[in-house]
């Protein structure tokens, strides 16, 4: 296993007291200039294992020894496949100290898609548990034992390694909820900029710490979670699985000043919180990956005694292009304002830009859209044109600048020529105080074309049936939107991030 801790380095000026600012290069040399400048502070911590600055600087350069003897250089992959622990940390700068990049691998994927992402993203190496020798067995592809990564006295690289600032440093998968898993390029300077507008937005300094409840495999993880507290000086706490039943032990034991999750979690740790909680060291929490109904964010404010902030994003921008303001222009029920250095514009089927209030494909320019999809030139040009990421999702911008969201355009249903959007509806069924999950999809109709039908899980001890659901919507929507059919479920499908898995839904 990772040492707690491992000797000294020599520091340069004294405690992290503010970011590491300066050239690029910083980001893929946080290890070893955080040990300088303080080796015993606070960095990552895992459990009952913690590294200070000194101990994570070393187990970077001993794992990236160990791929230098693996002959990984510049222009490789790594890969990396784990449940959430610090090695994947390790791995990710570890990866760059050599010049290769990561991709990390959602652990609960079958032999079938690992072995997907391995050969699409020509990884050289693997680091993993047992299960990763099955899975690289007959493939050209290495592999490092997390058992092995015992650590040792070495001290962290006394030089800086060299950026190349177009080169890839992340190969992250999309979720396949639209297809085959695509692997979006992410370089460095995508993940510089991207962190770095986290920290400026997030306010981010040394004294904030990270809860990284969300999986190491996603974008929002590693940069959100990991990245920017780093950079700003803070430190991590890597979450074990998440539960919501003992969440608030782990935040009153750590002392977070932020996480962030995405709505079915915050659903589940509101159904699941029996009892008081110490929500004082939090300063702010983020949601994001799916839209989160404004109810929800209003209970859960009120309840915990927090500020929740909505952003909007995809692994094609680095995560996030809009996060609502920390100040009192936060607008909850939208997903903010365009982070630092991001565009965000609003664009007709015929790709006109529109006005303030008119709904359209949401578009994003900006330094943090990723080079493109990995061997995918063609389905590249059809999503990022002219500079604009096309996201398509459907949105509007308010008067002030405020991006809201609508819904997915292919998730739009027409009802006998009328368009009628999930999201409306499943805002209404949120407000019910029974429902704890609700997703709205088309259903085949002879006489419309389609019809909304909802899926609703119901918290936990709740009530409600079908038709009560149904007079609800009633009392709130046009009749073309109320929905034909509702289907309870004891759970609604979701991928491996919390997202709802709508085609899942449309059987």
């Amino acid at each position: 296993m990772l040492p707690t801790r491992l000797p000294d380095l020599h520091p340069l000026d004294g405690p992290l007291d503010g970011p590491l600012d300066g050239p690029l290069q910083a980001i893929a040399d946080l290890p070893r200039a955080r040990a300088l400048r303080d080796p015993s502070g606070a960095a990552v911590v895992d459990g009952d294992r913690r590294l200070d600055n000194t101990g994570l600087a070393a187990a970077v350069a001993e794992l990236g020894d160990a791929f230098a003897a693996a002959g990984v250089g510049p222009g490789d992959t790594v890969a990396v496949m784990l449940p959430n622990r610090l090695e994947i940390v390790v791995a990710m700068f570890a990866a760059w100290s050599r010049g290769a990049a990561l991709t990390p691998v959602n652990p609960a994927l079958t032999d079938a898609e690992v072995g997907h992402q391995l050969d699409d993203s020509g990884a050289v190496l693997l680091v993993a548990d047992d299960r990763g020798h099955e899975v690289a067995r007959g493939r050209a592809v290495a592999v490092v034992h997390v058992d092995d990564l015992r650590g040792t006295s070495g001290a962290a690289p006394s030089t800086t390694p060299t950026v190349d600032p177009g080169a890839p440093a992340l190969v992250v998968y999309t979720s396949g909820t639209t297809g085959r898993p695509k692997g979006c390029v992410l370089t460095h300077a995508n993940v510089d900029a991207m962190v770095r507008a986290i920290v400026t937005h997030l306010r981010l300094d040394a004294a904030d710490r990270s809860l990284l409840v969300l999986p190491l495999f996603h974008c929002n993880g590693l940069l959100v979670g990991v990245l920017a507290p780093l950079l700003a000086g803070g430190s991590v706490v890597v979450a074990p699985r998440f539960r919501p039943a003992d969440f608030w032990d782990l935040v009153e034991a750590e002392r977070p000043t932020y996480f962030s999750a995405v709505p079915t979690m915050y659903a589940l740790i509101d159904a699941h919180t029996e009892r008081a909680v110490d929500t004082s060291s939090l300063r702010f929490v983020v949601c994001g990956a799916a839209p989160m109904p404004a109810d929800l964010i209003g209970r859960f404010e009120e309840r915990f005694d927090v500020v929740l902030v909505e952003g909007y994003g995809l692994s094609e921008c680095s995560v996030a292009a809009t996060i609502n303001p920390l100040d009192e222009r936060r607008k909850p029920g939208t997903v903010g304002l365009p982070l630092p250095g991001i565009d965000v514009a609003i664009a007709s089927a015929d790709g006109e830009h529109l006005p303030a209030g008119e709904r359209g494909e949401v578009l994003v320019r900006g330094a943090t859209v990723m080079a493109g999809y990995l061997h995918r030139p063609e389905e590249t040009a059809a999503t990022v044109v002219d500079g604009w990421l096309h996201t398509g999702d459907v949105g509007y911008l308010d008067a002030d600048g405020f991006l809201v969201l609508v819904d997915r355009v292919k998730d739009m249903v027409i009802r006998g020529g009328e368009n009628i959007y999930p999201k409306e509806i499943e805002d209404v069924l949120y407000e019910h105080p029974a429902v704890l999950e609700a997703a709205v999809v088309g259903r085949p109709d002879p006489t419309y074309g389609e019809v909304p039908v909802a899926h609703v899980a119901l918290r936990p001890g709740a009530s409600a049936t079908p038709d009560e659901l149904r007079a609800h919507c009633a009392a709130v929507l046009a009749r073309f939107k109320v929905p034909a059919d509702v289907q309870l479920h004891a759970a609604l499908p979701k991928n491996s991030v919390g997202k709802l898995l709508k085609p899942a839904l449309r059987g």
